[in-house]
């Protein structure tokens, strides 16, 4: 999408845009799931993120925000959630707000940014891992503390983003059943194949991709030499 503006967003009119446009795209309805311009205001100012995208008309179609945060002495900055309007999707805003937010990263002296999603939303994955080229490193089972909440957190090296897998042979695979959208739509399936991440991110192993296995199927990667591949029982 050409003429787009990335940049810092600034001021109480466009933290309150960006606020709005979380919601909307998020169909939060409820007060509680709200975003503080005024938390943004004080991210902004204290080494954390908050970025929007300008479309041709000055509109905001797209926003993130982040913070630094330190794991083990390493400092690294927090994705918490980017957005992108409806009819801005599939156009390249979402990689542009994530490059963008990587370099203000590095200006913080971050070598990596973590981020969670849905390991079972196909087209968040592929994002995840085959354009950004992310890893990821847990699983982390209800992590909105309510059932429905599974994510898996990502780590996406900023020193040198292509340095992350191995060769081929060192991959094996869960394969699972998969709809348009979804991995596992079926219940039994999808606790069959939340079983297996967590036994795999247990085990060691480190997810890498997850690509289409035909028409009904997906295979999840994972850099781990002992685990034999699996399929649905």
């Amino acid at each position: 999408m050409g003429d787009v503006v990335v940049r810092d967003l600034d001021g109480l009119a466009e933290w309150t845009a960006a606020s709005a446009l979380y919601r909307a795209v998020f169909g939060y309805e409820d007060p509680e799931w709200g975003l503080s311009p005024r938390l943004l205001a004080a991210l902004g100012e204290n080494s954390g993120t908050v970025i929007g995208a300008f479309g041709p008309d000055g509109a905001l179609i797209g926003f993130c925000y982040g913070f630094c945060a330190v794991e083990h002495g390493e400092i690294y900055h927090y994705s918490q959630a980017a957005v992108v309007a409806a009819g801005a999707q599939g156009t390249g805003i979402g990689r542009m707000l994530k490059q963008a937010q990587a370099t203000a990263a590095r200006r913080t002296g971050a070598q990596s940014m973590r981020w969670t999603f849905d390991p079972y939303a196909l087209r968040n994955a592929h994002f995840n891992f085959a354009v950004l080229g992310a890893t990821g490193i847990r699983f982390l089972p209800d992590y909105y503390g309510a059932p429905g909440t599974d994510r898996v957190l990502v780590s996406w090296d900023l020193v040198d983003s292509r340095a992350r897998r191995r060769t081929d042979d060192a991959v094996e695979s869960v394969v699972a059943p998969a709809g348009d959208r979804y991995a596992a739509p079926d219940p039994a399936d999808r606790d069959w194949l939340r079983q297996q991440l967590l036994e795999k991110f247990a085990a060691g192993g480190r997810l890498t991709a997850v690509t289409r296995a035909g028409a009904d199927r997906v295979a999840y990667a994972f850099e781990n030499d002992a685990v034999p591949e699996n399929g649905p029982r």
